[in-house]
């Protein structure tokens, strides 16, 4: 799998299911800090910033289920490929409404805010790797 498109165009969808993007985590991040405003300006502003910067994200990467490996892209780029292969395991926290996606591969742990859509996302985890939750 090559690192970028070349074409600028960023993943194919020929090539696996690409998440669709979810503003809800960032979003319910600037609300708590808008909530924050009250007790202590300081921590809204960083909480509110965070949530925006998290809003961002959501709206550059993207994730793709490919046959071999998850693909984080930003743009025509890949930043990261995770082989399903080396995955020992994986979960969602706060199952009602899903923030944060967790998974271990054989060498390293990876925590992620859920920017995606939380049923296609644990759909494609169910079906690539089977072994786990």
């Amino acid at each position: 799998m090559s690192m970028s498109t070349g074409d600028g165009a960023g993943p194919n969808p020929d090539e696996g299911l690409v998440l669709a993007p979810r503003p809800w985590v960032p979003l319910g991040v600037i609300v708590l800090g808008v909530a924050c405003l009250a007790l202590n300006p300081w921590a809204a502003g960083t909480v509110g910033l965070f949530g925006l910067f998290l809003l961002i994200q959501s709206q550059i990467l993207r994730l793709q289920f490919t046959g071999d490996a998850l693909l984080v892209w930003r743009g025509s780029s890949v930043l990261r490929s995770f082989p399903y292969s080396e995955w020992l395991g994986w979960k969602l926290f706060w199952g009602p409404i899903p923030v944060l996606f967790y998974f271990r591969e054989q060498h390293s742990i990876h925590f992620l805010p859920v920017l995606f859509d939380a049923t296609s996302l644990r759909e494609q985890l169910n079906r690539h790797i089977s072994a786990q939750p």
